[in-house]
């Protein structure tokens, strides 16, 4: 167990929830009877979000994964909110693998796609709400007074001038009835939701206190290291052991699925006789091909196939015969790596038909399925110990980790802590597709886009996923039949529907009354999946930049231009109004020009305005304006934190952002060769929320999208070039 707040740790790590109380939820799913893990069956163990024991500690459950988007604060504000205590008291713990942690967008328990909050609004709301509404019930017996004179502040009851910690009247709750719907409170009550407070976690890191999987030391534990194949898929052939079995501290030399395993009593002992192993790997098809070869591939397909067509609505043909300009452009977006600053890491301790796995993934569920395929352990009979994620951007949904941590320490029999090193990372890990990009459009001259044609070529994310997910979900399925739904799976995206992940973005922001998408699958063999945004990462690229071109066609400023023909998508229309109103009042310096971008993804809406110089053909990014709609701003602190830091996410990969293939390796392996972006590079940011009412949407994700378009556009003001390819290069 893992806990949050640095106040309580030491009692969380010695009792976990042996105090008793009252422990309540409310059902995400309503269909699992299995125990709950780590609730106290002495209390009313509805489901397993919350708990009050007697000495009024309140504990939170949290059931998604904490990657330093703020998950544990802004859930916590939630729970906090409807239960009248400040967020800053709850004693936060990371959930247990259990149904009722689902995730009720997704139907399993795993942390993504920035819909933490969206998905758990008004569910945990409910749950504090119950959990408040029978605590004053509760007091009104214990008490002998009319709950309706009772009140609720900061874990306390108010009756007749005293304060009563909630703690007091756990008993008497926990023999009550939990209502199903107690009354949630009206906005014009909020008194933490929407306000600024210190985020949950940060004593915790700031101290160090806070516990991430490469953190975990346990008593008799082995190191590991694994050799893998410097091709993805390339299965090995032979390999010489006897140089590295001798060396100093090494226990085993062992064959694995992925690789070689070198397991030591220390992890440099490990990496050094890695180092010493000679091995063969097979010929695969990836192994002919350079990054060259990709592009020239996609431009072919480009050429020369129609691909599958989707979204498609009006007519084209007559679109393009209304048009006064016709204009046609590609853009190309690399394959990147997500170099999270923590690499996988996982430490497993199988003992007598047990097994606990630490680990910071984003889904522990999946954890526990591969470790019950591997070792045929009960999965009643897994831990899973969730540990802080030192980022995630979508890798950690990726457990290649767990399954070969579960074979080392299965053929070991010590617990083993698994380390990939940044290498092991950039050159081993799984990636965010390549994407070539061409959009056909016209637009007449009274600014109106009469018709849009988008075709996307490149590789599909779906079936690479349910390669990894289906062994992990599905544990007990046999390996030839993963094998046939992955092969399934890749000839349905390749030859008769769109992976909508693959296209997502290209259609939806703007009035386009003649439109149609269409895809073309070229897959190398290289393993992908989700990226910071996924397909808006690229999409938004190309679309937000054939706008730019579209106004200028037309002879009408690039706002006023989106604001004519986002008519039938008002809150995005809203976004660059506001945005639009901040860029008109903006004064750059001499040298400096403005570049302006919009998109919507993850539900969300977000403008952002760049202010960029290129000075002897260097891009300098010197602030970014971010106007966002997410609904309600659970955390304002977390909603400019996660603005902020998408923008330096996504300047990174617009400056600098490539993975090379060479005989189809990874050529990149470190920060020397896969830079992110310096202090000295990073723009000040702005960012200005606003508030159109709705529910709460996405912030993880949605502010990546328009930056990299933002800052193309605004080096065209600067230099005359249309950069039309990541990361940017101009010419001289």
């Amino acid at each position: 167990m893992n806990t949050v707040n640095v106040s309580r740790r030491n009692f969380l790590r010695a009792g976990a929830v042996t105090g008793g109380g009252l422990v309540v939820g409310f059902s995400l799913q309503g269909c699992s009877t299995a125990p709950l893990p780590l609730a106290d069956s002495a209390g009313l163990s509805a489901n397993a979000f919350l708990q009050i024991t007697p000495d009024n500690t309140v504990r939170f459950y949290c059931p998604r994964d904490e990657m330093g988007q703020g998950v544990t604060t802004g859930l916590g504000t939630l729970v906090a909110e409807e239960l009248d205590v400040h967020p800053a008291d709850l004693d936060i713990v990371f959930a247990g693998v259990h149904a009722e942690y689902n995730n009720p967008d997704m139907g399993v328990q795993a942390t993504g796609g920035s819909n933490s909050l969206k998905a758990h609004y008004l569910p945990l709301r409910q749950a504090a709400a119950n959990t408040r509404s029978v605590l004053v019930q509760a007091a009104a017996q214990d008490l002998g007074v009319p709950a309706a004179q009772l009140k609720t502040e900061g874990g306390h009851i108010l009756a007749n001038g005293q304060r009563h910690p909630y703690g007091k009247f756990v008993a008497s709750a926990a023999g009550m009835s939990m209502p199903d719907a107690a009354p949630l409170k009206s906005k014009a009550d909020f008194r933490y939701i929407g306000r600024t407070f210190p985020r949950l976690d940060a004593i915790a890191k700031a101290t160090g206190t806070a516990e991430f999987g490469v953190d975990v030391d346990i008593p008799g534990m082995l190191h590991a290291v694994v050799v893998r194949s410097p091709v993805a898929g390339a299965k090995l052939l032979a390999f010489d052991a006897s140089a590295a079995e001798n060396m100093s501290g090494v226990r085993r030399v062992l064959e694995i699925s992925s690789g070689i395993a070198v397991v030591a009593d220390k992890y440099w002992q490990a990496k050094t006789a890695a180092a010493r192993l000679q091995p063969e790997w097979q010929q695969v098809p990836l192994s002919q091909v350079d990054s060259s070869r990709v592009r020239a591939d996609y431009e072919a397909a480009m050429a020369e196939q129609d691909g599958i067509v989707d979204a498609d609505q009006g007519d084209l043909e007559a679109g393009f015969a209304e048009a006064d300009n016709v204009l046609e452009a590609r853009y190309w977006a690399p394959y990147l790596a997500h170099a999270p600053l923590e690499p996988m890491s996982a430490v497993l301790k199988l003992e007598n038909g047990e097994a606990d796995l630490w680990s910071g993934t984003q889904g522990p569920i999946g954890a526990q399925g591969l470790i019950e395929r591997v070792t045929g352990t009960p999965a009643e009979k897994i831990r899973i110990h969730t540990t802080y994620l030192g980022g995630g951007f979508g890798r950690r949904g990726t457990l290649t980790h767990i399954m070969e941590i579960a074979e080392i320490a299965q053929a070991v029999g010590k617990p083993i802590h698994l380390l990939w090193s940044r290498e092991d990372d950039m050159r081993h890990g799984v990636y965010r597709p390549a994407s070539l990009m061409r959009i056909k459009a016209g637009v007449a001259d009274d600014g109106r886009i009469t018709a849009w044609e988008a075709k996307r070529v490149g590789g599909n994310i779906t079936p690479e996923t349910l390669k990894n997910l289906v062994p992990a979900l599905l544990p007990n399925l046999p390996d030839r039949m993963t094998g046939w739904a992955v092969g399934l799976s890749k000839s349905l995206f390749s030859n008769w529907m769109i992976d909508h992940s693959s296209i997502e973005g290209l259609y939806e922001d703007y009035d386009f009354a003649n439109r149609a998408v269409s895809h073309v699958t070229v897959d190398h063999g290289f393993p992908l999946t989700f990226w910071r945004s996924v397909g808006h990462s690229y999409t938004a690229f190309a679309v937000e930049s054939m706008i730019d071109e579209l106004a200028e066609q037309a002879g009408v400023d690039p706002v006023s231009f989106r604001l004519q023909n986002t008519a039938n998508n008002p809150r995005l229309r809203n976004v660059i109004k506001v945005a639009g109103e901040r860029m008109a009042g903006m004064q750059p310096a001499a040298g400096r020009y403005l570049g302006f971008a919009a998109h919507n993804s993850f539900a969300t809406d977000v403008a952002e305005i760049a202010e960029v110089s290129v000075e002897n053909g260097v891009i300098r990014v010197h602030k970014v304006t971010c106007v966002v709609d997410c609904g309600i701003a659970v955390t304002p602190d977390i909603v400019h934190a996660q603005m902020e830091s998408a923008v330096m996410f996504g300047l990174t990969a617009a400056l600098h952002g490539k993975i090379e293939l060479r005989n189809g390796a990874v050529q990149e392996s470190n920060f020397h060769d896969y830079p992110i972006l310096r202090m000295n590079e990073a723009p000040a940011v702005d960012v200005i929320i606003v508030d159109s009412g709705t529910e709460p949407t996405g912030v993880g994700e949605p502010g990546l999208p328009p930056l990299a378009p933002a800052v193309a556009n605004a080096v065209y003001r600067a230099t005359g070039q249309r950069l039309r390819s990541l990361p940017f290069e101009l010419q001289a």
